[in-house]
């Protein structure tokens, strides 16, 4: 009774708090999937009829029994609403989300949400409530346990919290948010995100004009662009050139910066490939020579040919920097008149793009050349400069009661938390006395019967173990004998098979045709024996299933084999882009058993010369693709074959849906569609502000 009573206590304890997740797929999934697509993508429909698709989708959603599934599509809907600019519905859908996931405890689907309803924010301008839903995600993402995606979910947080922190001159807050974001991608070896890390403290601390430190950020990320691809690194070496040369600006080493400038400008690829990036070099090489060597000519003229670009591209953002330069330059020149009209046009321009620190240099500038509206100038200056403080100070004021809010309010959950662990503990306690007393009592009362039996306890005891001991030697013997079994199965009968294929190879060469064509099919029936019983060998190995590297040259291997050992001619072709090794496990072993079945069907079956294989990638949907031009079959006629079973039984374990289409002298097409699904983050793009520079 009481052995009962323990195993019981100790299920209780094992099971509590424990979760299980299943993950169906549905057609209710695949209908909210095409409306959610239909709606985003057919921009030639009214937008309330898109907006119905939405609506129509949430409703089927809500009916979705898992969690995790429910929330995955309201989520999309979300960012859909948001897409359509309909920020009513956006936020709705937002927040709807946040409470599921809440309630739920789903914390990637929490902090995924926050992170949603930051970058709405801060597209409207509303910086700090953006900060604040970015604190929340963060706090989300580290509520899941510690893996890759976690880690990169947590340093793209941060990295997004140091640059609104930047935005509002919360310099040192700023660093130590992208300083740990920082160490989180090293970690990682995620080496773009490494690059943009050191990119911003480079950035950051310029801004606090610790140009030193600021151009040693500079040069690491310029040595970790050789760590990317040719084609993601070019622009970024640009950017990083211009960095480079705007900090040698501000420590004052103009030779250094002029020629940093001059080799930057003097690729020919820069002007077509990053055109506004040419027009701040050439705009920043004009204020260097002006400043070092006072050439009003050369830097006239290339002042001239940056507003021209500017003005072609529509880059008005730079181009009151621009003329605030070329007024410096007329002023300098005494042409006041001009140079009072350029920084007028620069002050309108700094002011429609909220330019803040040129609106201030060019109101500086004017308070100088323009005596007559001096005083006027210098108020709207003085204002500016206050208003600029003011609202600064008080986001960063913001961003500290966010933080210290947000603090608060974990440690009041771990009080919480610590509160119901001790009132858990004091339950079990009495509990277990109660079990103790229990116990106690209950061996007093039968401690006479015990000591009676207890000569007879010990001889069963004995017995019992007496059988346990020839169990275990039975066990131990099974397990030998099916080692043994294993090896001679490899070993033993492998090599007899390709003995008897050997041998009968060597007898084909006699001239009955009869025999030689017997013996051709018994040999090409043993090679198949053989084939198939190293498949299972091999497969047997977990570890070949659980990690299978070079995925692609693996494939490329599978069909040169078969299209030298059957003479077929095979052609295999795949999207360069995809990063094919990172596919989950079960997507790429069942990928490549589905083509080596099917170039096997081919060889056996189809009677073909050719045979394609193509494997893509589109709006997260892996095909798989192929293709004989043999004698093809009625796919409606008869039953399908276990081979054409165990295909679409590995789709199905991949989430997928295999089709064959054939017909007979038309040849046969087998495509199998999948979601693609990693083992690591994929998609680094969603890092904002991947491409930032300096201007000078």
């Amino acid at each position: 009774m009481k052995n009962k009573l323990l195993i019981l206590l100790l299920v209780l304890l094992c099971t509590c708090g424990k979760q299980t997740t299943v993950v169906p797929v549905s057609k209710e999934s695949e209908q909210i999937n095409a409306w959610i697509d239909t709606s985003r993508d057919s921009t030639h429909l009214p937008l309330e009829t898109r907006k119905g698709f939405l609506s129509q989708s949430a409703d089927l959603a809500y009916g979705i029994a898992n969690d995790t599934i429910r929330l995955d599509h309201l989520s999309r809907i979300s960012l859909a609403y948001k897409r359509l600019e309909d920020s009513v519905g956006f936020r709705k859908m937002n927040q709807r989300v946040l409470e599921l996931a809440s309630r739920g405890k789903l914390y990637k689907a929490e902090g995924e949400s926050h992170w949603d309803m930051a970058s709405f924010l801060k597209s409207y301008g509303v910086m700090d409530s953006a900060f604040y839903h970015y604190q929340k995600a963060y706090k989300s993402f580290q509520q899941l346990p510690l893996d890759s995606t976690s880690l990169s979910l947590r340093g793209r947080i941060l990295y997004n919290m140091g640059s609104r922190q930047d935005f509002f001159k919360d310099y040192l807050g700023a660093e130590k948010s992208v300083t740990e974001a920082l160490k989180i991608f090293i970690d990682l070896e995620d080496n773009l995100r490494i690059y943009n890390c050191h990119n911003y403290l480079g950035m950051i601390t310029g801004n606090m004009e610790n140009y030193d430190k600021s151009l040693e950020y500079y040069k690491k990320a310029g040595e970790n662009i050789k760590k990317l691809s040719k084609e993601d690194g070019q622009i970024l070496l640009y950017q990083n050139k211009n960095n480079i040369a705007h900090t040698l600006l501000g420590l004052k080493k103009y030779d250094e910066s002029e020629n940093a400038y001059k080799e930057l400008l003097s690729s020919k690829e820069l002007k077509n490939k990053a055109p506004e990036l040419y027009a701040i070099a050439m705009a920043s090489l004009a204020n260097v020579l002006f400043m070092s060597k006072s050439d009003y000519d050369e830097s006239k003229k290339l002042l001239l040919d940056a507003m021209a670009i500017n003005n072609q591209l529509g880059f008005s953002e730079d181009q009151a920097r621009v003329k605030q330069f070329y007024a410096e330059i007329l002023t300098a020149q005494g042409d006041t008149l001009n140079a009072k009209n350029v920084a007028k046009e620069g002050l309108e321009l700094a002011k429609a793009s909220s330019n803040n620190f040129h609106h201030l240099e060019i109101l500086r500038l004017l308070t100088h050349i323009d005596s007559e509206n001096a005083v006027t100038y210098s108020d709207a200056f003085y204002n500016l400069s206050e208003t600029i403080k003011e609202e600064e100070r008080t986001t960063r004021d913001k961003f500290a009661r966010i933080r210290l809010e947000t603090d608060e309010v974990i440690q009041r959950n771990e009080a919480l938390t610590r509160g119901k662990l001790i009132w858990t503990l004091v339950a079990i306690g009495l509990l277990l006395s109660a079990i103790a007393l229990y116990i106690i009592f209950t061996q007093r009362a039968s401690n006479n019967k015990l000591k009676f039996e207890q000569k007879q306890q010990e001889a069963n005891k004995e017995i019992y173990n007496l059988m346990l001991s020839q169990r275990g030697k039975f066990e131990e013997g099974k397990n030998l004998e099916k080692k043994r079994v294993s090896e001679e199965l490899h070993d033993s009968v492998l090599g007899d098979l390709l003995s008897i294929r050997m041998f009968m190879g060597v007898l084909n060469e006699q001239n009955d045709e009869s025999a030689m064509e017997q013996r051709a099919q018994m040999i090409e029936k043993l090679r198949e024996v053989e084939e198939e019983i190293r498949t299972i060998s091999h497969e047997m190995n977990k570890a070949s299933y659980e990690k299978f590297y070079n995925f692609i040259v693996s494939l490329e291997e599978l069909v040169e084999t078969i299209e030298a050992s059957s003479g077929i001619e095979c052609s295999f072709t795949y999207d360069d882009d995809v990063e094919w090794d990172a596919l989950d496990g079960d997507i790429k072993i069942n990928s490549y058993r589905i083509v080596q079945e099917s170039l096997k069907n081919s060889v056996k079956h189809a009677q073909c010369n050719q045979a394609l294989i193509a494997f893509k990638l589109s709006d997260g949907i892996l095909t798989l693709t192929i293709q004989d031009d043999g004698v093809g079959f009625d796919v409606n006629k008869g039953r399908n074959g276990i081979g054409l079973r165990n295909l679409t039984s590995r789709a199905e374990k991949m989430n997928g849906t295999l089709h064959v289409d054939s017909g007979k002298g038309n040849g046969t097409t087998i495509t199998v569609q999948m979601p693609a699904k990693y083992i690591g983050p994929q998609n680094p793009s969603d890092m904002e502000g991947q491409m930032q520079m300096q201007n000078a």
